[in-house]
């Protein structure tokens, strides 16, 4: 699933442009516009997606590609600065009216830099949420030997005011009396008095318990009270817990109420399950919620405006203007492989399949989008430049016919190859054509990246960054465009991919010419098609 979410700056390029319309937060993700306290200095956002070649299923890895694949079409086909593609005018999903407390240890086991990563999960859990004293109230309840009550239900009925006090808290440092911590959210953190709602259908009570140790009390009898009274609990452990006492702790089914991650640097990794557990899907078309002039596209959760044929969107994101048609933008494309020996040679074919499926959505030619791929082990080596190839079915040839290299991951001298030569016009860059740079890599870089990351930033590139396995999310983060957080994702289990979507967006490369581009409706009507077709 990928949602659409334009940049405030990307819909300014142009003086001859009415000013942006106002536009939804989209949530589980970055606001499209700053909330307070905060500043958006983003620019047009683009897909992050991510390849796993090291293990399981080829239908997650088309999902993930399929994402990935609708944002190069619209990066492709789209309207122009005085004209915006498909949007969604309401919010990612709506969440149930849910009291909500996490329940976090801060024993002397959790370091004060792992601490930091519980407070990010916390905060990224949140700004999915609809916070408000009719919707989603938050309570977080600090635990070690004693318990602390950090702030109860009723404090903060803003998201801005959660967001400041998660960033003020402090661990405790001494103990691990979670049986203590979880009586407490009974009697106190859940109580009228600190603004729990009395028990009803209408909205959920939930638990959020993070530890990473074995209690120094009872949890069994007092984790059972608090789901007699209606507490749905998640436990999450992390690195050295004990598993059975996550499941003495959890709900059932335990499967769903019971994750472990290996280490405080990967907690939030699972902020996509609770942002999709608080989610209630419905179809915003159906029911009429929308102001769209001519058709209403649903989305799970969510809708956008489309355009009958012959019409293009207008910046509103909701009414329609004629539009002559097109034929599509210009775009220089270049995919930079890693083909180290850790991606081992059946996934790497499962690589050149989808990045064929990729090359087969884009009208290649000499004034349209234009393919070139260098793939990377140890050295590197350009596979064919950047309009070497006029049609598709000469790129996939190629595509298949490209050897393994094997051997080490320099990462590194890869992206100083694709500045200094995949995007030369000796090698078929086009002077003011958009650069899309999509690196894919299964590791630790073996030498330094920072420098060529930088510039590849610095000359205009959009970089995808698309990490796997081993791959080091510091190191994906230097690569990817800003904002940053939208421009990278990396995933070390298959059983995250299905996640995948609501972390996608769909971004939009903009032209000059609002009518530079083919009827909204058949476009829209192909990508989903196409989405379909991969899934399957």
């Amino acid at each position: 699933r990928a949602i659409f979410c334009p940049s405030p700056s990307c819909l300014s390029l142009s003086p001859q442009c009415p000013p942006p319309p106002t536009l939804h937060t989209c949530q589980g993700l970055a606001p499209c516009l700053p909330e307070e306290g905060q500043v958006n200095t983003s620019g047009p956002r683009l897909l992050l997606a991510t390849l796993h070649p090291a293990s399981g299923s080829s239908a997650a890895m088309d999902r993930i590609f399929s994402a990935l694949l609708l944002s190069l079409l619209l990066l492709l086909q789209s309207c122009g600065v005085c004209g915006a593609p498909p949007q969604p005018r309401g919010t990612l999903c709506r969440t149930k009216p849910t009291d909500l407390v996490f329940v976090i240890d801060s024993s002397r086991s959790v370091r004060p830099h792992e601490f930091e990563k519980v407070k990010v999960f916390m905060s990224r859990v949140i700004e999915g949420l609809d916070v408000g004293p009719n919707s989603t109230r938050v309570g977080v309840i600090n635990y070690a030997s004693a318990v602390k009550n950090e702030f109860s239900l009723k404090t903060y009925q803003t998201k801005a005011g959660l967001l400041q006090a998660v960033r003020r808290i402090e661990p405790l440092s001494t103990g691990t009396m979670t049986g203590l911590a979880i009586q407490f959210a009974i009697s106190r953190a859940f109580s009228d008095s600190e603004g729990a709602r009395v028990r009803s259908p209408n909205f959920n009570k939930v638990a959020i318990v993070v530890t990473d140790g074995r209690p120094q009390d009872g949890v069994q009898d007092v984790s059972a009270r608090a789901r007699a009274a209606g507490i749905e609990i998640f436990a999450i452990g992390v690195g050295r817990v004990d598993m059975h006492t996550l499941r003495q702790i959890a709900s059932e089914p335990s499967d769903d109420h019971v994750d472990y991650v290996e280490s405080y640097s990967v907690i939030e990794k699972l902020t996509h399950k609770f942002q999709e557990a608080f989610c209630v899907v419905s179809d915003l078309c159906a029911t009429g919620d929308h102001d769209c002039e001519q058709i209403c596209i649903s989305t799970p959760g969510a809708y956008k405006c489309a355009c009958k044929e012959g019409f293009t969107l207008n910046s509103d994101g909701k009414t329609c203007s004629a539009c002559s048609g097109g034929s599509g933008s210009a775009l220089d494309l270049v995919f930079l492989i890693d083909g180290s020996k850790s991606v081992r040679p059946e996934n790497f074919e499962l690589v050149k399949k989808f990045i064929n499926q990729i090359v087969d959505s884009l009208e290649v030619s000499d004034k349209q989008a234009q393919v070139g791929l260098v793939q990377y082990s140890s050295s590197v080596r350009q596979e064919f430049p950047l309009g070497q190839f006029k049609n598709k079915k000469d790129i996939k040839a190629a595509v298949k016919k490209m050897a393994y290299m094997e051997k080490g991951t320099m990462t590194g001298q890869a992206l100083k190859y694709l500045i200094d030569s995949s995007f030369s016009i000796i090698n078929g860059a086009r002077p003011g054509v958009p650069k899309v740079g999509i690196v894919f890599t299964d590791g630790r870089s073996q030498d330094y990246i920072t420098d060529a990351a930088k510039k590849a930033k610095d000359l205009g590139f959009r970089m995808f960054a698309v990490g796997v396995g081993n791959a080091v999310e510091d190191e994906l983060r230097e690569i990817a465009s800003e904002p940053v957080a939208e421009h990278y994702f990396y995933t070390a289990d298959f059983r995250t991919i299905s996640k995948i979507g609501k972390k996608l967006q769909m971004k939009i490369c903009i032209e000059e010419d609002p009518c530079e581009c083919k009827s909204i409706v058949k476009f829209q009507t192909k990508v989903e098609d196409l989405i379909n077709s991969l899934q399957q």
